[in-house]
């Protein structure tokens, strides 16, 4: 959800270009079709899919390790809970920026959310702080950015500007746990139904 309200910014404000990446997710089948589906609605042509095998092999979160099961949303406490991929978002940049350097980009959208997100690390600014100062290091011209625009956003806030740019929900997958129908009691599919709930209260 958060993603697609990126792409619908980026689409709108660039010549955008996207990533997918698989890890072996208990979805991603269903994500990956998701995302073309996506980039279809929003005309964005230049697409890379890439395959990760790393984060299945190293395992332990819920979404990697079929022998660890997805918590309903109410049996996760104030610890980092175990949908927690670790360090996820440093192999999705990391591949983003390689590309961005290769297609001359400038910036990269990435949909992280610190207010309502599960309490993971990577979703606070510090660390998109830190990880441009990585970018500007180790890059060729260092002129990459890494933006986040919904970083301090509740996910009803982006539920209505995803509202207003159109971006394509009827598209979107949240759900941790299946690929067939949402689970509706995983924590992602309640953020995300307490988004739209909210959002049009």
């Amino acid at each position: 959800m958060d993603s697609c309200v990126c792409a619908a910014l980026a689409a709108r404000d660039h010549e955008a270009a996207a990533v997918h990446v698989s890890y072996g997710q208990r979805t991603e089948e269903r994500e990956r079709r998701a995302f073309l589906a996506i980039c279809d609605r929003l005309g964005i042509r230049d697409r890379l899919l890439v395959r990760n095998e790393a984060l299945s092999a190293i395992g332990g979160s819920a979404l990697t390790d079929r022998n660890i099961g997805v918590p309903e949303s109410h049996a996760i406490g104030s610890d980092i809970p175990v949908t927690y991929v670790p360090f996820r978002n440093a192999h999705f940049l990391s591949v983003a920026v390689s590309w961005a350097e290769v297609l001359g980009a400038a910036k990269i959208y990435i949909g992280a959310v610190e207010q309502d997100s599960s309490g993971y690390p990577d979703c606070r600014p510090a660390y998109y702080q830190a990880f441009n100062q990585v970018i500007k290091l180790g890059t060729k011209d260092g002129q990459i950015e890494i933006v986040t625009p919904l970083i301090q956003l509740r996910k009803s806030e982006i539920v209505r500007l995803g509202l207003e740019l159109g971006a394509p929900f009827d598209l979107t997958w949240s759900c941790y746990s299946r690929e067939d129908s949402a689970c509706g009691v995983c924590d992602s599919c309640i953020l995300r139904l307490r988004a739209f709930r909210d959002a049009c209260s």
